[in-house]
C-alpha cells in the first residue's frame, strides 16, 4: 500500500488528484493539507510514501517546505508554473504535473514514482514497495510487480503482459509498454516478443523456454540473446 499526502491550497486540486488517485489500487490517502505548516505538522507525527505538491502556497512555498524535510519522501509536484521545474528536478522531485493535468499524465506520474528508489538522504523503509507498475485493462487499473513479468507479447496495438501469476492484455504497442516499464531485465528478442531475463530456463536454437511457454527469436534481435550467453 502506497501511502499519500495531498499538499494544495485549492479544494478543487484535492478533488482532482484523490479521484484519479481513487481509480488505482494500493494509494492510500492519509490526509489533506490545504498549507505547507500543515503538511509539516502532519509529517512530524506520520511518515508518508509519497507526496502531491503544490508551489504557489500562502505561508510558506512549496519548494521552500521541500527544503526544510530532512528525509522527504517521493514528490509529485502539481502546478501552473511551469518555469519552477528545473530547481523541482534538483531537489530530487519525481515528476512535474503543469495545471490542468489528465489522467493518463497523472498516472505516468504515479507510475515513475513508484518505480523510482528513494532519494538518498530518506531512510530506508523496512517494508519497502517493490517496484511496480499500474496497467489499464479495459477499464481497470492492475498493479502488476515488474519481477512477476515473464514475457510480452504483442499483438497489435495491444500486448500481452504474461506473469506469474495470470496474462493482463493492455491497449499500449510493445515498444511504448517496454518504455513504461524500464526494467534492464526485460529485453526484445523477436518484434513480437520481450523476456525477463531471470525467468528464462533455457535458450535452444531460435527458442527461449519460460516455464511452460515458449518465445521465438528473432534475426534481426538475435544479437540481444547472444549477450546473455555470450
Amino acid at each position: 500500500m502506497i501511502s499519500y499526502l495531498i499538499i494544495d491550497d485549492e479544494k478543487m486540486a484535492h478533488e482532482i488528484i484523490k479521484g484519479y488517485a481513487d481509480l488505482l489500487p494500493n494509494l492510500k490517502l492519509m490526509a489533506h493539507c490545504y498549507d505547507a505548516l500543515e503538511a509539516l505538522d502532519y509529517l512530524s507525527k506520520q511518515p508518508v510514501d509519497l507526496i502531491f505538491l503544490d508551489l504557489n502556497m500562502p505561508k510558506l512555498k512549496g519548494f521552500d517546505f521541500l527544503k526544510t524535510l530532512p528525509s522527504p519522501p517521493k514528490v509529485i509536484v502539481t502546478t501552473a508554473y511551469q518555469e519552477f521545474a528545473l530547481e523541482g528536478y534538483e531537489l530530487g522531485v519525481v515528476d512535474y504535473l503543469l495545471k490542468p493535468f489528465g489522467f493518463e499524465r497523472f498516472l505516468k506520474a504515479v507510475n515513475k514514482a513508484v518505480n523510482t528508489t528513494a532519494t538518498p538522504s530518506a531512510q530506508p523503509q523496512e517494508n519497502e514497495t517493490p517496484n511496480s507498475v499500474f496497467l489499464r485493462q479495459n477499464k481497470t487499473y492492475v498493479q502488476v510487480w515488474v519481477d512477476d513479468i515473464q514475457y510480452l507479447e504483442s499483438a497489435g496495438n495491444y500486448t500481452k503482459v504474461v506473469t506469474t501469476k495470470d496474462t493482463i492484455t493492455v491497449r499500449d504497442k510493445i515498444s511504448e509498454l517496454l518504455q513504461t516499464l524500464a526494467s534492464n531485465n526485460l529485453i526484445q528478442v523477436h518484434k513480437s516478443f520481450a523476456v525477463a531475463k531471470p525467468h528464462i530456463s533455457k535458450i535452444e536454437g531460435n527458442r527461449i523456454h519460460i516455464g511452460a511457454h515458449i518465445v521465438p527469436i528473432g534475426k534481426v534481435y538475435k544479437r540481444n540473446v547472444d549477450g546473455l550467453v555470450g
